[in-house]
């Protein structure tokens, strides 16, 4: 069993209030859910209404699969134009991990 995580770190646009915070960070969550069927939730930043933190995670039996999960993932945020990544951070787990 492996497990890969995803955190990015991003900057929101044009953005001045919390609620409009919620308006573009929650459409990402559900597309990355929906599309790629991860858990996926917004873990930080809540109370800035500019910067968001969106993180990730994906078990797979197959380690090329996982990675292949993960580079969607990424590609898609990163993709998004009312946001900028400012950083993202990758992790893998393996059964064989103690």
């Amino acid at each position: 069993m492996y497990v890969g995580t995803l955190s990015f770190d991003l900057l929101l646009g044009d953005v001045r209030s919390l609620k409009e915070k919620r308006s573009v960070v929650r459409p990402i969550v559900a597309e990355l859910h929906r599309k790629f069927a991860v858990s996926v939730a917004e873990v930080g930043d809540q109370d800035l209404y500019r910067r968001a933190q969106i993180a990730l995670a994906v078990v797979s039996g197959d380690p090329g699969h996982l990675s292949d999960v993960l580079d969607r993932c990424e590609r898609l945020v990163a993709g998004r134009p009312e946001v900028e990544l400012l950083s993202v951070r990758r992790r893998f787990h393996s059964g064989d991990d103690e």
